[in-house]
């Protein structure tokens, strides 16, 4: 009798581990199958390491060296080990020994959705485009200086307004000024600088208005001071306010970027105080009222303008005492290192507020100078070449100048070395051919780009 009860009890037991180990494996089958289990994954599985030294700063675009530390090093089990002991305690090694196939993956495909591929718009070819140019050189006389407006000229060939520039890493978008001006609504974009910058300005303003007279766009100089003073030959500047969008578009001429002051505000033929590290007093005050500069600096650093215009260089209010100052490449390097630094310091409190420098536009005199004979013949467009390969400015100083600021560079130089077929030339609205510019360019022509380079960058 006992023997029978034991056996009964032996054989429930049996069976009941049976049904829980049948049990246990269904369970365990189904939540491997379940997709809620990767919920519960070690954090060590979903942490990748750097795969670089370096990670770029998106408020500058600037590349900036990150050296390993304990918390962050190179090699890809001790830095998730690392990152696990700092987050959720120390781990098992052995239970973050390798990544899955697909945890890896997932992660890859994670980081490279992340990465902004950035454009090199300076990097890339002239190609011809039967739909240049953007704006008449004959219509746009409201606009555009006749000295510039080569189609008033003698000249007979303008094989060089039928290019545009493609950037080799990203396309640049057509220009359309309807859009471009319901991009600019409500804003004020603000060109500073010498007779080059005069020309960007023109340029700009002949493609925002299709070259046609546009009666509506009306002339807001007086809001800003830019009016002709008694007995100059031009104003220090010009406004224009498009009603429909509310966008300003201005100019000002400084050629330095400094800020110059009359010794002796009686006397006409009195020097003037050129502050090299003072921005133009017009910057200083209207800054506010930009949402897009445009700065450029260049061609008047030499010994001969500064005599002509009396200009007397002065550093912290008095005149210069510093002998490295006294070499002319010297005092412009300093004064657009200056004005980075103000600019840099200030834009925070203008949030709105986007800077461009733009690179110097290069000069294409041949056998001479502009006053010993030299000039700019060729009528062959991208004679020298039609491509950009290189990955860094033509323009040292400025690049060097806002490198690793919030004061962004707008680079010519390169693609404009290109086309010195587009130069003025020897043809002038007189007909005399006695100085060749080779400095100036024709509009339409290649200003024309530099803005297109502009608006695919605001």
């Amino acid at each position: 009798m006992k023997a029978g009860s034991n056996h009964r009890l032996k054989g429930r037991s049996l069976s009941l581990t049976l049904v829980v180990l049948v049990i246990t494996t269904i369970a365990l089958w189904t939540w491997e199958k379940n997709p809620f289990a990767n919920t519960l994954m070690l954090a060590q599985e979903w942490y990748i390491a750097p795969s670089s030294e370096f990670h770029v700063d998106s408020r500058n675009d600037s590349v900036v060296s990150m050296k390993p530390t304990e918390k962050n090093v190179v090699n890809i089990s001790d830095s998730i080990i690392t990152k696990a002991e700092e987050n959720f305690g120390t781990a098992p090694v052995d239970s973050i020994s390798t990544l899955s196939p697909e945890t890896i993956d997932r992660n890859e495909d994670m980081t490279s959705s992340s990465e902004t591929k950035v454009c090199n718009y300076a990097k890339g070819r002239w190609v011809a485009d039967s739909r240049r140019p953007l704006y008449s050189g004959l219509g746009c006389k409201k606009w555009l200086s006749a000295m510039w407006a080569c189609r008033l000229t003698q000249r007979k060939d303008f094989s060089y307004e039928g290019y545009r520039w493609q950037p080799e890493s990203c396309e640049m978008p057509e220009f359309e000024r309807s859009a471009f001006l319901r991009r600019m609504q409500d804003k004020t974009i603000a060109f500073i600088g010498d007779s080059l910058g005069r020309q960007q300005f023109q340029s700009l303003m002949c493609m925002a208005t299709g070259g046609e007279e546009s009666p509506e766009v009306q002339n807001v100089g007086k809001k800003y001071g830019l009016v002709k003073a008694r007995g100059a030959i031009r104003p220090d500047g010009w406004a224009y306010w498009f009603p429909k969008t509310n966008t300003t578009i201005l100019y000002y001429w400084s050629a330095s970027l400094s800020d110059l002051v009359p010794l002796n505000i009686s006397d006409r033929n009195t020097n003037v105080a050129m502050h090299l590290d003072r921005p133009p007093a017009f910057m200083r005050r209207f800054i506010h009222c930009f949402d897009v500069l445009i700065l450029n600096t260049g061609h008047h650093w030499n010994r001969g303008k500064l005599n002509a215009n009396r200009w007397v260089m002065y550093v912290d209010g008095k005149p210069n005492e510093d002998k490295k100052l006294d070499e002319i490449g010297n005092a412009k390097n300093f004064t657009v290192h200056s004005i980075v630094r103000w600019l840099d310091s200030h834009l925070p409190s203008y949030p709105h507020l986007k800077v461009f420098f733009r690179t110097i536009s290069p000069r294409h005199f041949f056998n001479g100078d502009w006053n010993t004979g030299g000039t700019c013949d060729n009528t062959t467009p991208l004679s020298g070449g039609s491509e950009v390969m290189q990955d860094g400015s033509s323009d040292p100083v400025i690049e060097g100048a806002v490198k690793g600021t919030k004061v962004k560079i707008l680079d010519i130089t390169s693609i404009s070395k290109l086309r010195d077929e587009g130069h003025i030339s020897r043809y002038s609205i007189r007909g005399t051919t006695d100085v060749n510019d080779c400095l100036h360019w024709c509009l339409p022509g290649i200003p024309d780009t530099w803005n297109e380079l502009l608006v695919a960058q605001i």
